[in-house]
C-alpha cells in the first residue's frame, strides 16, 4: 500500500517519469532526457496524426519546445504530451 495526494492505494507505487530536458533537432526529432538519467530519442512526426498537434507541423513552433513540471510543452503549455508516452515512443540514444 501507499499513499498519494492523501488518497490510498492498495498496488505498489510505480515511479513516475518525468522529462528534465528536451533538445529539439531538425525534422521533428528530439532527444530527451529524463528523470531517470535515461537520454532518449523521440520522433515528433508521430504527433502529427492527431489535430491537437497541428500547430507543431510548424517548424518554428516545434523548436520551441519546453519543459514544465516534467512535462514537454508548447504554446505556453496549451499543448503538451506526457511523459510516459513520449518514453515509450522513443528509442535509447547515446552519443
Amino acid at each position: 500500500m501507499y499513499i498519494l495526494n492523501g488518497i490510498a492505494y492498495a498496488n505498489t507505487t510505480k515511479d513516475e517519469i518525468e522529462i528534465k530536458t528536451v533538445k529539439p533537432l531538425p525534422d521533428k526529432m528530439m532527444i530527451i532526457t529524463f528523470t531517470s538519467g535515461e537520454r532518449r530519442l523521440y520522433d515528433g512526426n508521430l504527433l502529427l496524426q492527431y489535430p491537437a498537434f497541428a500547430p507543431l507541423a510548424n517548424d518554428e513552433i516545434f523548436m520551441q519546445v519546453t519543459v514544465d513540471d516534467g512535462v514537454a510543452t508548447w504554446c505556453n503549455g496549451t499543448i503538451d504530451v506526457a511523459p510516459e508516452v513520449m518514453y515509450r515512443d522513443s528509442y535509447n540514444y547515446s552519443t
